[in-house]
């Protein structure tokens, strides 16, 4: 008779206390973030799975309700285009954003909307003392008697808050910072963030609280902690903005109950955050008379439309090797629209500085703003302005030709709607290497053009009108 085998021990694994990655042995880099002595050795548990009592029984899908899973507002008109609606009920939603970015604030305008609907809600920090963050609610008048506050860094205390308040609303305030008592690893690590995390999305299902988590982020941008916090909540949001502006943006990065390419617009002032549903006037400069080294181009916010102004300046340079500055734009783009108008359009950069910005730290990275740019630059060099009222929308490639753009139909009727007059855009393949005729949408006049040298042609950008007022072309 064979001797029964005996069964092998578990092996153990390691795993990054930073990220979360895991390998069958020890390495002294991690290999997803890079991070020096984060590796340490977890024994590998074994498990046994076996049926279980069910508790909720299996039913056709057409049988389940949606009532309960209604949108409701979260008063805050950006957010909720970003939402698709509003918030969930048992909703899970995940915001990070980097530091002093307004995550908090923000948060805490959602909780005392939801508070003046009616809506109880719970506000959970464990960042800041009570006494802070109630000297912010003063500031952005967000005391209301629905809004209760609790300072908290346990686990445990903080379902009791939560059987205590029995709240519609759940903040937490961040996620790192609670800790979960008999879990290994300090508050922030990948155990305790996992183990926080799913307790507080099974209460969030379980008794149909809509929870909002706070999350940090690491220096290149992306949520700090284990990549399977994303995948527990719902709804993973990113709250950005740069420190030296006012503005920000909030973007979807998944959504299981709305689109991903949705994004809310935000400023910052002094009594708080306020939503922006029109965001181009905090991109455009409102001038008046002949300005030249300026054009307007139109981007894409995921579905949004947004028009911001390109400045340039181009002059003589006294160093050996002249300036390239960019702020704004994306440098290996602008690189390349020098060259284009270098090779094709005659222009001598070789002893100048150039400068290229965009107006109120707007970011203008698609390919679509190549056209802008270039007429910016090109009247800098010319010290010519562009008829006024004049947009441009188009990508330039290395042969000088201009190639179409994903949603120009939108672009255009924004552009439109904002009272614009003048709209250069790329021809379309059927003109085979020609103008097209001017076409009229609401009112602004549509210029198809093959190529960056005609636009300058039928934009009278040629060097032959310095010094004359600008007006609109008689096309």
């Amino acid at each position: 008779m064979p001797a029964a085998r005996t069964a092998k021990p578990a092996r153990p694994g390691y795993r990054c206390s930073e990220c979360g990655w895991e390998t069958g042995k020890w390495v002294g880099r991690c290999g997803e973030c890079q991070a020096w002595g984060s590796v340490a050795e977890t024994a590998a548990p074994t498990l046994r799975a076996a049926a279980a009592p069910v508790t909720t029984p299996a039913v056709p899908i057409g049988q389940v309700s949606v009532e309960e899973s209604a949108f409701r507002s979260s008063g805050v008109g950006e957010l909720d285009r970003v939402l698709g609606g509003g918030l969930v009920p048992g909703a899970a939603i995940l915001l990070a954003g980097e530091p002093g970015v307004g995550k908090s604030t923000l948060l805490l305008e959602v909780a005392a909307q939801a508070a003046r609907q009616r809506h109880r809600t719970l506000y959970v920090t464990g960042e800041e003392s009570a006494s802070q963050v109630r000297l912010r609610a003063d500031r952005t008048s967000a005391v209301e008697g629905e809004l209760f506050l609790a300072a908290e860094t346990d686990l445990g205390a903080l379902l009791t808050h939560v059987e205590e308040v029995r709240p519609t609303l759940l903040v937490v305030d961040s996620v790192q910072t609670i800790g979960a008592s008999g879990v290994d690893g300090v508050p922030g690590g990948v155990s305790q963030v996992k183990e926080v995390a799913a307790a507080l999305i099974r209460v969030a299902k379980t008794r149909n609280i809509t929870t909002v988590l706070v999350g940090h982020v690491t220096k290149d941008g992306s949520i700090a902690g284990p990549r399977v916090l994303e995948h527990l909540v719902d709804v993973v949001l990113h709250f950005e903005g740069d420190r030296n502006s006012r503005f920000r943006m909030v973007r979807a990065m998944k959504n299981r109950f709305g689109p991903v390419d949705e994004v809310g617009c935000f400023q910052l002032d002094a009594s708080g955050i306020e939503a922006v549903a029109d965001p181009t006037g905090l991109f455009v400069e409102q001038h008046h008379g002949k300005v030249a080294g300026t054009c307007v181009g139109v981007t894409m916010e995921g579905r949004r439309p947004l028009l911001a102004e390109v400045q340039a300046l181009v002059t003589k340079s006294t160093l050996d090797k002249p300036r390239r500055t960019v702020s704004g734009l994306d440098g290996q783009r602008t690189a390349l629209v020098l060259a284009v108008l270098e090779k094709h359009c005659g222009m001598q950069l070789a002893g100048l500085d150039v400068f290229a910005s965009t107006v109120g730290g707007a970011k203008l990275h698609e390919p679509a703003s190549d056209l802008a740019l270039a007429l910016a630059l090109v009247s800098s060099y010319l010290d010519e302005a562009a008829p006024v009222g004049t947009i441009a929308i188009g990508e330039i490639g290395l042969s000088g030709e201009l190639r179409r753009v994903r949603d120009l139909p939108q672009r255009l009727a924004e552009a439109a709607r904002l009272g614009f007059k003048v709209a250069v855009v790329p021809a379309g393949p059927e003109q085979r290497g020609r103008p097209a005729p001017a076409r009229t949408i609401d009112g602004m006049r549509v210029l198809e053009v093959p190529s960056v040298i005609t636009a300058l042609d039928v934009l009278r950008l040629t060097g032959r009108n310095a010094g004359r007022a600008p007006t609109a072309p008689d096309f």
